[in-house]
């Protein structure tokens, strides 16, 4: 389809149609494809063919089922889209055939909708769905909205009973901060001001559907919004000399090319991008949205997957691991509060538990309750999120593509929704200063790769803890002379050491332990950039001490040795020594363990 759009000109916009079960979507849907010349040759005879030999009454809506069958045979249409064209531009319709399917489809990112049509029964009046699928769309951002009465011939296309209609649910839609929706009165099945005018309504001067679609404004082209590209993968190479690190994702929005300084976040780690890759074509003057990019960079970096990259120059993306957020509930079972679900935003996953349901919203009557626990299937919510871990989003109001998550429980899309505030947790300004020393870091010529492949190892932070302070000290200190001995650069670095010397301007004191466990981190990071293995001790270490080391170094590069019998059940760790086990043999434990990771090797 894009394709297309680009041979012939015109441009392409997405549309979603909503409405109540049988108000007649897909009888005009249908229409607009016959009326649009948009039908394969012979189709629409076909069907009615088809209608007059089984004795049924013919109806437009029988053009998608038919078409849904034929896709093997290269119709461009199946159970959620439909395409079509106007003089003017492609189009593609993301039909909402019921309330759970629209969410799957709206909330996942499968389909973006610019604009919508809301399609209303004239003899049924506003029913549930009607006000459900209007109130997505207010929370999903979507302004441009165009309610079409329908079935005006089986109310005689009565003015009066249109106007009743009008007032009526634009009442409702002011109410969720929809102010200039349109309104046309149609008959999908006679065709009345689908793509002409009808003769039947001549009270009603305003525009057509066909009109009405032309005259939709076009959203700004995602590649002229601010760069943002959630990394997928970080791909090695290194077989004939090729130390390539190529950082993949998919571009959300935004244009990337050589020599462009880039920021990870949440690390806020930054570079330059020294190439454009890609598989088997020529290579681009540059890669933009929506399409897939892979580059390298010019100072090698550690970078994940589920950081976002965004351009140094342009508007920073938030980042927090506590969210305020609207979401909608479509699992069986309630979305309870401190029950773990998976948070999914771009390629980041994070674990994630409801922290406050501020309300929950009936959407069709849009009364409010508070204080209530769970949040029932089909529930709307305004409620705050609690992730395991930071991720970088914008807020919906800026940049939708990358404020829109979905949460998954047993394997399944369970709900989602956008993001509305970034909230500040206990650690936020510890945060926000370890991504600036990120920005500002003065990165060598000599790679990390480089380093390990010259030392013969890997650089680690091993922080021994636990409530026996001098058996910590002593395996630590024999662990660093025979690492010594066996020719690695290893260090061993006691708590004492920072109390007394990078941190003697504070006092040695319960209020001050934690700024002295910030600083214990920050030399640490020094240490591993260095290439070093680093081995350090601190009494007790308690989870938000840990979580703290862990914003300032590589989680990747920290193991935590429990020293002692009585084991902590607040913090885990990747190794425990017993009270009573000798320290040669947890020494040499600890160097299997440093094998298995690959940190150092066997010597020969």
């Amino acid at each position: 389809m894009e394709e297309a759009t680009i041979q012939d000109g015109r441009i392409q916009m997405n549309i979603v149609f909503g409405g109540h079960v049988d108000h007649g979507k897909s009888t005009i849907v249908g229409r607009l494809l016959a009326d649009t010349g948009s039908l394969p040759d012979g189709k629409l005879e076909q069907i009615r063919e088809n209608c007059e030999r089984s004795s049924r009454p013919f109806e437009y809506a029988f053009l998608l089922d038919a078409l849904k069958h034929e896709q093997s045979q290269g119709i461009t249409i199946d159970t959620a889209r439909v395409f079509f064209k106007t003089k003017l531009r492609h189009y593609i319709i993301i039909d909402a055939p019921g309330h759970i399917e629209f969410l799957k489809n709206m909330v996942s990112g499968a389909s973006r909708a610019e604009a919508a049509f809301l399609v209303i029964d004239a003899d049924e009046g506003i029913q549930e769905n009607s006000k459900r699928h209007g109130y997505m769309l207010s929370m999903l951002g979507i302004k441009q909205i165009c309610v079409l009465v329908n079935k005006m011939d089986l109310v005689d296309y009565s003015k009066v009973v249109y106007r009743k209609i009008v007032r009526k649910y634009s009442r409702f839609l002011k109410n969720i901060d929809i102010e200039k929706a349109r309104f046309i009165p149609v008959s999908g099945r006679e065709g009345s001001n689908i793509a002409s005018k009808s003769e039947d309504m001549p009270w009603y001067v305003g525009k057509t559907v066909i009109e009405q679609l032309d005259s939709f404004k076009k959203e700004e082209e995602s590649r002229n919004l601010a760069f943002r590209m959630p990394v997928q993968d970080v791909y090695k190479f290194t077989r004939f000399n090729d130390n390539r690190r190529i950082i993949a994702g998919h571009i959300a929005s935004g244009t990337l090319k050589e020599g462009d300084k880039v920021v990870f976040y949440p690390s806020g780690k930054q570079s330059t991008v020294k190439t454009l890759e890609v598989f088997n074509r020529d290579i681009p003057e540059f890669f933009e949205a929506p399409g897939s990019a892979g580059f390298t960079l010019t100072e090698q970096i550690y970078v994940t997957r589920g950081e976002l990259a965004v351009k140094n120059e342009e508007k920073r993306p938030e980042v927090s691991s506590r969210l305020r957020v609207n979401l909608f509930w479509m699992g069986k079972k309630p979305l309870k509060r401190n029950k773990e679900y998976i948070f999914k935003l771009g390629t980041v996953r994070a674990p994630m538990q409801v922290e406050e349901v501020l309300r929950v919203i009936d959407a069709s009557t849009l009364n409010a309750t508070a204080m209530k626990e769970d949040i029932q299937q089909h529930d709307v919510a305004d409620c705050v999120l609690r992730l395991g871990k930071e991720v970088a989003f914008d807020l919906v109001e800026s940049l939708p593509q990358t404020s829109r998550f979905v949460i998954v429980d047993d394997f399944e899309i369970r709900g989602g929704g956008i993001i509305r505030e970034a909230m500040k947790d206990k650690s936020f300004r510890d945060r926000d200063n370890i991504r600036w020393r990120n920005y500002n870091w003065q990165i060598s010529h000599i790679t990390p790769e480089k380093r390990a492949e010259r030392y013969n190892q890997q650089s680690i932070l091993i922080v021994f803890t636990g409530p026996d302070t001098e058996r910590k000290k002593e395996i630590a200190k024999v662990l660093e002379e025979q690492l010594f001995n066996e020719g690695k650069l290893v260090y061993f670095l006691g708590i004492g050491n920072i109390l007394r010397g990078v941190g003697a301007d504070i006092r040695e004191d319960n209020k001050h332990h934690k700024e002295h466990i910030r600083r214990l981190a920050e030399v640490a990071h020094i240490f591993l950039d260095a290439g070093l293995i680093l081995l350090i001790t601190v009494d007790d270490l308690n989870p938000e001490e840990l979580q703290l080391i862990k914003h300032s170094v590589n989680p990747s590069r920290l193991n935590t040795v429990w020293v002692g019998d009585e084991q902590n059940a607040e913090i885990t760790f990747d190794l425990h020594v017993a009270g009573d086990q000798r320290a040669e043999d947890t020494v040499e434990m600890i160097k299997d363990h440093l094998r298995e990771q690959q940190i150092i090797f066997r010597p020969f």
